[in-house]
C-alpha cells in the first residue's frame, strides 16, 4: 500500500505505485506519474505531467514539471517532463516541462519531440541544479550543486558538470565530457572533452573520468592522440585535418564518435568548442 504522509496533497488522478512514498507537505498533480519505489521526502511539487520512474528518490524543496521559463509558455496543458529510474534529485532542484517550440534537432536522425523534457536513468543532480525546457539528458549524468543548463540542451551519458556551470541554450555536450566548475559553456562540447574556464575553453580530453569509467589507458591514450592531431596538429586547416581523420581513425569507435559528432555541428551550421 502506498504511503502518503497525511499532510500532503495528491489531487484526484495522480498515478501512484503501491511501493511509492510520499513524504509530507509534498503536492502532487492530478496528471503526475509516480513510479514503483519512488520516494518523495518532503515539501516535493509535482506539478503537470510528469512522470518520476522507479527508484528515484526526491530531496525536499525540489520543483519538477512546472512551466517553462519561457514567456508565453509558461502554462502549456500538454508539457511534459519525464524523468526516468534511478535518479536522485536533491534539494531544490528544478526541471521544467516542454513547449510548442520543442528540442532543438538532434543532427542524429531522431525525431525532435514537441511539449516535452526528458531525463534519463541513473543520474544525480545536486543542490540548487536546473534542467530548463525542452532538454534531453542522457543515463548517469551528474549535475554538481547550482549547476545549470538552457532550455533545448542535449547532455550525452555520463556527462558531469561542476558547481555553478551553466550551459547555453540548444548547445550539445557529447558522451562522458565534462564540464569543469564555474564554466560558462556556449557551444557544443565533443565527447570526452574536458572544458574550464569562467568562458569556458576545451582543455583537452576527460582522461581520468574514462579511467574511472573502465576504459583501458591504450584506448584512452589513442583517443588523446587523435585529439592532439585534430585540434592541435599544425598541418594544415582544422577542416583539413578533421577530414583525414575519417580515415586516419577509421577503426577507432571512439574517436569516430567524436569526428561524426563535429561533422554534425558544422553540417548543422553549429559553434563547435575548439582548442585553443
Amino acid at each position: 500500500m502506498t504511503k502518503i504522509h497525511p499532510t500532503a496533497v495528491v489531487e484526484d488522478g495522480a498515478q501512484i505505485a503501491a511501493s511509492a512514498e510520499i513524504g509530507p507537505f509534498c503536492w502532487i498533480s492530478s496528471k503526475a506519474k509516480i513510479g514503483e519505489n519512488v520516494r518523495l521526502l518532503a515539501r516535493v511539487t509535482v506539478y503537470g505531467d510528469t512522470t518520476i520512474g522507479e527508484g528515484t528518490v526526491v530531496f525536499p524543496g525540489a520543483v519538477l514539471g512546472t512551466g517553462p521559463q519561457d514567456h508565453g509558455n509558461e502554462f502549456q496543458d500538454d508539457a511534459k517532463l519525464v524523468i526516468g529510474k534511478r535518479n536522485v534529485i536533491r534539494e531544490n532542484v528544478t526541471m521544467h516541462a516542454g513547449t510548442p517550440k520543442g528540442q532543438s534537432d538532434p543532427q542524429d536522425g531522431s525525431t525532435p519531440e514537441k511539449m516535452i523534457t526528458r531525463v534519463g536513468d541513473d543520474g544525480m543532480f545536486m543542490v540548487n541544479s536546473h534542467v530548463a525546457h525542452d532538454c534531453v539528458v542522457g543515463n548517469n549524468v551528474i549535475m554538481t550543486n547550482n549547476a545549470v543548463i538552457g532550455g533545448h540542451v542535449r547532455l550525452g551519458d555520463g556527462v558531469i558538470i561542476g558547481g555553478n556551470a551553466a550551459v547555453h541554450q540548444f548547445c550539445r555536450i557529447g558522451r562522458k565530457a565534462m564540464i569543469g566548475g564555474l564554466s560558462g559553456v556556449d557551444r557544443d562540447v565533443i565527447p570526452f572533452g574536458i572544458v574550464t574556464g569562467d568562458r569556458g575553453k576545451l582543455r583537452g580530453m576527460n582522461v581520468i573520468g574514462l579511467k574511472r569509467s573502465g576504459y583501458d589507458e591504450g584506448v584512452v591514450k589513442s583517443i588523446t592522440k587523435a585529439f592532439m592531431f585534430i585540434f592541435k596538429g599544425k598541418e594544415g586547416t582544422f577542416e583539413d585535418r578533421l577530414a583525414q581523420a575519417h580515415e586516419k581513425f577509421k577503426d577507432n569507435e571512439m574517436v569516430m564518435e567524436q569526428v561524426k559528432f563535429i561533422d554534425e555541428a558544422l553540417q548543422g551550421r553549429r559553434k563547435i568548442m575548439v582548442a585553443e
